[in-house]
């Protein structure tokens, strides 16, 4: 039997009891239906200021961690919040420390829209410049809008609601269907 292919999940929020978060905790939650082994990222606390001198081998441990787990990955989501019309600035300072490494380049990445209607374009514009500029693969079939306020989620702090299931497990599928020729090899 062959191994799943890994998702990494990318929360750009730091906020107990993010949104975002219950978005991709649900994603990891049903990533078993679309034959998927997720991985949530927990480590953007950790990351230190991006400083082009600190790009260097040995790297921080953090950073060398997130790289790793991005070379891992099959493809990557993303879910962040909007602050002031752009990413949160510790998300952005994530993405930064990708840009000397080529472990995104080719990498297929999507991400999930969870604001409310009408907002949040202003993280997807940076998220598409941004990601733009690593040389990641944005699948433009799985980046979706779905907007999730509290009370979507249930008592376990996952999105509830089936259609939103229903439609991270179609994100996930899309994701493993284009990451199969990113795979690493055992």
């Amino acid at each position: 039997m062959s191994t799943p292919p890994v998702i990494l999940l990318l929360s750009g929020s730091l906020r107990a009891g993010s949104s975002n978060e219950a978005v991709l905790r649900t994603a990891y939650d049903v990533a078993a239906d679309a034959r998927t082994h997720a991985v949530l990222y927990d480590g953007l606390a950790e990351l230190p200021h991006f400083n082009p001198d600190d790009d260097t081998d040995p790297l921080p441990a953090s950073v060398a961690g997130l790289r790793a787990a991005i070379d891992r990955a099959a493809g990557i989501l993303i879910c962040s919040p909007e602050y002031a019309g752009t990413l949160p600035g510790s998300f952005k300072n994530l993405l930064d420390w990708t840009v000397g490494g080529t472990e995104i380049c080719d990498k297929p990445v999507a991400w999930v829209n969870s604001a409310a209607p009408g907002r949040g374009s202003g993280a997807e514009a940076t998220l598409r410049t941004v990601l733009g500029y690593t040389g990641a693969d944005i699948v433009e079939s799985a980046c979706v809008k779905i907007p999730v306020d509290r009370g979507l989620l249930g008592a376990d702090g996952l999105v509830a609601d089936a259609g939103v299931r229903r439609q991270l497990v179609e994100v996930i599928r899309l994701l493993v269907a284009t990451g199969r020729d990113h795979r690493p090899t055992p």
